[in-house]
C-alpha cells in the first residue's frame, strides 16, 4: 500500500535509500557557489571545519606559487621574443612557444578549479585548421583563446598575491588572537603589543579573543567569496567567448528541439497504437454485441438480455482504457488540484510501497507540472518493472528558478540513459532546458533526478 505526503512533511512510511533526499545538481551547483545553506549558527560553525572552506583556502594559496610561476614564465618569454625579433625573427617561435604555454597552463587552471571548487570551465573554441601559413599564423596570434591565457598567466600573481593576503591575515590573526590567553604572559614585556597599545588587562585579552572568533567565523564567507571571485575571472578569462556560448547555446537548441520533436512523434505513435489496439477494439466489439442482442430480443429475450450484460461489461472496460489513455496524456487531476494530488494518485496505483514528499511554495507552470509528473511515473513504471525494490521515495521540491524531482528506490540498480525510457524523459526533459540524471550502480540505490527550469 502506497503513502502520500503533502506540504512540507511526508507521512510515516517508506524510508528513503541514502542520499536520495539530496538534490544531486542542487549540490553541485552549491558547492560551485560556495553558498551554505542556511542552517543558523551550527552552519556557521560548520563551515569552520568544512571541506569546502579549506579546498577554497588551499585553492587560493596554490594560485601565489602557480601566479609566481606563470608571471615569471610569460615576463621572460615575451622579453627573450621579442629581443630576438631582429635577429631573424628568432623572437617569433620563442613567442609561439610562450603562447603554447599559457595555454597549456591554461588548461590546468581549468582541471583546478574544477577539482578543488569544483567549477567547471568549459574550454574555449580551438582555431580553425584552415587557412594555412601566415595567415593561419595572424589568426592564431589574434584569437581570443590564444592571447587571453596569456592575459591570464600575467593577472594571476597579482590577484593571487591579495588573495593570499587576505587568507593569511583573517585566519592567522583570527587564530592568534583567539589563543591569546595562552601566551600572553610569555610574550616580551608580559603582554602582547598591537602598536603602542598594549593588551596588559583581562579586559582587553577577552576583547581581543572575542575579535579573533568573530574573524574566524567570518574568514569561511570571507574565503569562499575570494574563490568565487577569482572563478568569475577566470571563467571570464579562460572560458569560452560570448561568440563561442552563443553557437554553443544554439547547437544545444538545435538539438533539443530535435529530441523534442522525436519524443512527440513517439508519443503520437504511441497513443494512436494504444487507441487502436485497445479501445477502438473493444467498442468494435461493443457494437458487434449490441447488433447480436438486438437482433435476438424479439425470439430470445434471455439470450439478448446475457448480449446487453456481455456488452455492459465491455462499455465498462473500455471506458478504463480511455481513461487510463487519458491520464497518460495529461490526467486531469494535474490540472485540477496540482503536482502533490496528481503523484499522491500515482504512488497509490504502484505495486511499490511509495512515499511522496511535495514542497511547492507556489505551483510551477503547466509545461513543467507536466513534464515532472511524466518522469515520475515513468521512473515508478521502471521501479516496478525492473527494479525488484521494496520502496521507493518521489521528493518534489523547488530552489529559486529550479523544480528538484528526485525518485529513489532501493532495487537492484542497473538504470541507464541510455534506455529507451529515461531516454525519452530526457529528450523531453531536455525540451525545457533541463537535465536527467541518473544515479545507478550495480546493487542500487538508485536515483533519478529530473533538474526543471521554472522561473
Amino acid at each position: 500500500m502506497a503513502a502520500a505526503g503533502t506540504g512540507s512533511g511526508a507521512r510515516p512510511g517508506v524510508g528513503a535509500p541514502p542520499g536520495a533526499g539530496v538534490p544531486l545538481a542542487a549540490g553541485a551547483e552549491s558547492l560551485a557557489s560556495g553558498r551554505s545553506s542556511p542552517g543558523g549558527p551550527l552552519s556557521v560553525l560548520g563551515a569552520l571545519v568544512s571541506p569546502r572552506t579549506w579546498l577554497a583556502v588551499i585553492h587560493l594559496l596554490a594560485g601565489l606559487v602557480i601566479g609566481f610561476v606563470s608571471f615569471t614564465v610569460v615576463v621572460i618569454g615575451i622579453g627573450l621574443g621579442i629581443g630576438l625579433m631582429p635577429l631573424f625573427l628568432v623572437g617569433i617561435p620563442v613567442l609561439v612557444a610562450v603562447i603554447w604555454m599559457a595555454g597549456v597552463g591554461a588548461r590546468a587552471e581549468r582541471a583546478r578549479f574544477a577539482v578543488l571548487l569544483g567549477v567547471v570551465i568549459p574550454a574555449p573554441a580551438p582555431v580553425p585548421d584552415e587557412p594555412r601559413g601566415w595567415r593561419r599564423m595572424n589568426l592564431l596570434f589574434v584569437a581570443r583563446s590564444t592571447w587571453l591565457p596569456t592575459v591570464y598567466a600575467l593577472l594571476r600573481l597579482p590577484m593571487s598575491v591579495i588573495q593570499a593576503v587576505v587568507v593569511t591575515v583573517v585566519w592567522g590573526v583570527g587564530l592568534a588572537l583567539v589563543a591569546l590567553p595562552a601566551y600572553n604572559g610569555a610574550l616580551p614585556g608580559g603582554h602582547a603589543h598591537l602598536g603602542s597599545f598594549a593588551l596588559n588587562n583581562l579586559a582587553w585579552v577577552a576583547l581581543g579573543v572575542v575579535v579573533g572568533v568573530a574573524m574566524l567565523l567570518t574568514a569561511p564567507i570571507l574565503t569562499r567569496v575570494l574563490a568565487a571571485e577569482d572563478a568569475a575571472v577566470a571563467r571570464w578569462l579562460l572560458g569560452p567567448g560570448r561568440r563561442d556560448r552563443m553557437e554553443a547555446r544554439i547547437g544545444e537548441l538545435e538539438t533539443s528541439r530535435a529530441r523534442v520533436v522525436d519524443a512527440a512523434e513517439t508519443e503520437r505513435r504511441r497513443i494512436e497504437r494504444d487507441l487502436h489496439d485497445g479501445a477502438q477494439q473493444r467498442l468494435v466489439s461493443l457494437a458487434m454485441e449490441l447488433g447480436r442482442a438486438r437482433a435476438k430480443f424479439a425470439s430470445d429475450p434471455e439470450a439478448a438480455e446475457a448480449i446487453v450484460g456481455q456488452a455492459h461489461d465491455q462499455a465498462k472496460e473500455a471506458l478504463t482504457e480511455l481513461r487510463n489513455l487519458v491520464r497518460g496524456v495529461h490526467p486531469p487531476v494535474l490540472s485540477d488540484r496540482g503536482l502533490d494530488a496528481a503523484l499522491s494518485g500515482l504512488a497509490a496505483l504502484s505495486p511499490v510501497p511509495v512515499t511522496v514528499q511535495v514542497d511547492l511554495p507556489e505551483r510551477p507552470p503547466a509545461s513543467v507540472e507536466a513534464i515532472a509528473y511524466f518522469v515520475v511515473a515513468e521512473a515508478l513504471t521502471n521501479v516496478a518493472k525492473h527494479a525488484k525494490a521494496s520502496r521507493a521515495l518521489v521528493t518534489v521540491t523547488r530552489s529559486g528558478g529550479l523544480l528538484n524531482v528526485a525518485i529513489s528506490d532501493d532495487g537492484v540498480g542497473g538504470a541507464s540513459l541510455t534506455g529507451q525510457g529515461l531516454s525519452g524523459l530526457a529528450a523531453r526533459v531536455a525540451g525545457i532546458d533541463g537535465r536527467l540524471l541518473v544515479t545507478s550502480p550495480d546493487g542500487g540505490p538508485t536515483v533519478i533526478e529530473a533538474v526543471l527550469p521554472c522561473g
